[in-house]
């Protein structure tokens, strides 16, 4: 079946993107995120049109190359994304909006089918059809014949291209369908490439494929067929950044990816790992020049707006990406950084980072206090009490490596105490030292309060305040603050933000040891500044106090130097 090139479907000029900017291989290489169409099939995300706005338009600050916004006409959220794109709510400049969309239905006119009239409808100057590659799915699932699949590809496509649309063909279920029967997935990929398709993209759908198997096939295609090759994998087997990298170097020339890893199932090929070895590893520069260290900026941002919290061991883009644990890491580290890093962090927007456990030595404490603003050069006895107190507490349930500003402290009091033993002096006091406190708790007629007194020393004066709370740690939290604003009036600013209690391994039951993290926050000039504190006791109520002490703490001016208000 052909269709005229005289259709009865008016031809939408696609909308004017000012293209300021592209990657040093332009066209000649495509990465191509599909985010908004195959990750928003994650289980627990749901994007409003707004949130699909703002996702693409962090993706085009990032660099790619095509971004995949949705399925105009079949889904009418992602038909109003296309109708705002069209009328200037997103204002891409680097990439191009592709619409997705499936060939006509067996035995109907492209020119008449809805679905195929939306994606020229949708104004995206670039379209990806989707079309069934595998004789099963074709048989089974479309329920026509192989002839019937192979014109509707070609109809579709050239109906698409005869009215402007830059085209890709997404076979579905490539590498099974190559499996049971090498020629037909090919045959889908000629008559889509006869009627000027530009890509096609093998599918890896059902994620089975591991790199060795991708790298084979992929070779072969573009051996066999001599047309344009991109790949897109599924992580079913945990290899779909591996098989990604694998299809490049074995021709494909578009990858498709989703940020963060998003999709169905197990998720997509991460937009981010697959970029990154891209870019570090293979030296194909597929994004802008400067745009790599947006990369882990960018992530963190999409996480926020699928309302999934990042990943912190995502590879090049999570927090803990670059982080060091093990004592001999951190010895090496401060002989070269590059001896344990696969790559200069700040290349991908990161940082490295030195964590504070069991574990630590000498090398990680310096390490450590050099990345918090602390100097410990020459301080040789002082690191040796400082690594020592920190395996003891360690050893006790404290926990470092996610408490910085309490190890921070840790640091500078231990050196206040060196300075003052050194010069014969007391040490300096802390802002404010506690006398004593009390918590109750009354449940009346089902309503629990809280009700805490704090008696604390501030310089020369001892202050008595109570509280209110709806917990022990509310209140107790309000009677502090009360007691010591009238000389910190800073501390009002101060935020709770998050509040975390675990029972420690090796205690059972309500006699258990507990450690608390407090994490507060405080807006400075730079935004919102956060720190987070740690507590270990028996009585939770305790551990909570001692973290909720070295928050406030933290932030005020001493005799012992620790940080003034964050800025």
């Amino acid at each position: 079946m052909t269709v005229s090139t005289t259709s009865a479907v008016s031809p939408v000029a696609p909308p004017r993107v000012a293209t300021r900017r592209s990657s040093p291989l332009g066209d000649a290489f495509h990465v191509f995120d599909t985010t908004l169409r195959d990750g928003a099939q994650r289980e627990g995300i749901t994007y409003s049109v707004a949130d699909k706005i703002a996702v693409a338009t962090l993706l085009d600050e990032l660099g790619v190359g095509f971004i995949e916004g949705g399925w105009p006409g079949a889904m009418p959220k992602d038909t109003e994304f296309f109708a705002r794109a069209a009328a200037g709510e997103l204002a891409l400049t680097t990439a191009k909006l592709v619409a997705f969309g499936a060939t006509r239905k067996a035995g109907t006119r492209a020119d008449q089918d809805p679905q195929v009239r939306a994606l020229l409808d949708s104004g995206a100057e670039v379209i990806t059809l989707v079309a069934k590659s595998d004789v099963r799915h074709v048989e089974r699932a479309l329920r026509t014949t192989l002839s019937e699949n192979l014109a509707m590809v070609g109809d579709t496509v050239r109906l698409l291209v005869d009215h402007g649309r830059r085209v890709f063909l997404d076979c579905e279920h490539f590498f099974d369908g190559y499996a049971a029967d090498r020629d037909y997935g090919l045959r889908v990929a000629e008559a889509a490439v006869s009627a000027g398709a530009d890509v096609v993209v093998l599918c890896d759908t059902n994620g089975g494929m591991l790199p060795m198997g991708i790298e084979r096939v992929v070779r072969e295609v573009r051996e066999r067929g001599g047309f344009r090759v991109g790949i897109h994998c599924q992580d079913d087997t945990g290899c779909a950044v591996a098989n990604t990298v694998a299809a490049v170097q074995a021709g494909a020339t578009h990858v498709q990816c989703t940020a963060n890893g998003y999709g169905e199932r197990a998720g997509n090929a991460d937009l981010f790992a697959v970029v990154g070895n891209l870019t570090t590893k293979m030296n194909l520069p597929v994004l802008p020049e400067g745009a790599l260290p947006e990369m882990m900026r960018v992530s963190h941002a999409l996480a926020e707006l699928a309302n999934i919290a990042p990943n912190t061991h995502q590879a090049y883009v999570g927090s803990s990406a670059f982080s060091h644990k093990a004592g001999l890491h951190a010895s090496a580290i401060k002989v070269d950084p590059d001896l344990y890093n696969h790559l200069d962090p700040t290349v991908v927007g990161n940082d490295m980072h030195i964590l504070i456990t069991e574990m630590a030595g000498r090398a990680s404490v310096e390490l450590k206090a050099k990345e918090l603003g602390v100097d410990l050069a020459g301080r040789t006895d002082a690191v040796g009490r400082i690594v020592d107190a920190v395996k003891d507490r360690e050893a006790a349930g404290w926990s470092y490596e996610a408490a910085d500003a309490s190890f921070e402290l840790l640091i500078r009091d231990e050196l206040a105490a060196t300075d003052a033993a050194a010069a014969g002096v007391e040490v300096p006091p802390r802002p404010f030292t506690l006398e004593s406190y009390r918590v109750i708790v009354e449940n009346t007629g089902g309503t629990v309060s809280s009700e805490a007194t704090v008696k604390v020393h501030v310089g020369d004066r001892r202050i008595i305040t109570t509280a209110e709370g709806n917990g022990p740690v509310n209140a107790l939290d309000s009677a502090l603050r009360s007691a010591v604003a009238e000389r910190y009036p800073e501390l009002n600013e101060v935020e709770l933000v998050d509040y975390k209690v675990r029972i420690l391994a090796g205690h059972a039951g309500t006699d258990s040891i507990t450690r608390v993290l407090v994490s507060s926050s405080i807006q400075g000039l730079r935004g919102p500044q956060e720190w987070t504190t740690v507590g270990v006791h028996a009585n939770v109520v305790e551990a909570s106090w001692q973290a909720l002490v070295d928050a406030l703490v933290y932030v005020l001016p001493s005799s012992t130097g620790n940080p003034v208000l964050p800025t």
